[in-house]
């Protein structure tokens, strides 16, 4: 029963600790944009560079 001693603090601290990252990640703006996920994965980001107008790159 002595290790309660020791537990119970450190699982409230690790708590403490969750929820402040929490908070801050809420303060950052972590979470304010939740549509644009889904289609920014839609985006064609890889095109390929087409220097000569064939497609070879060339």
């Amino acid at each position: 029963m002595d290790v309660l001693i020791y537990l119970i603090p450190a699982a409230l601290a690790l708590g403490l600790l969750g929820l402040a990252g929490f908070l801050w990640s809420l303060k950052a703006g972590q979470y304010d944009d939740l549509e644009g996920a889904k289609y920014r994965i839609l985006e064609d980001d890889d095109l390929p560079d087409q220097k000569d107008g064939n497609g070879r790159g060339g």
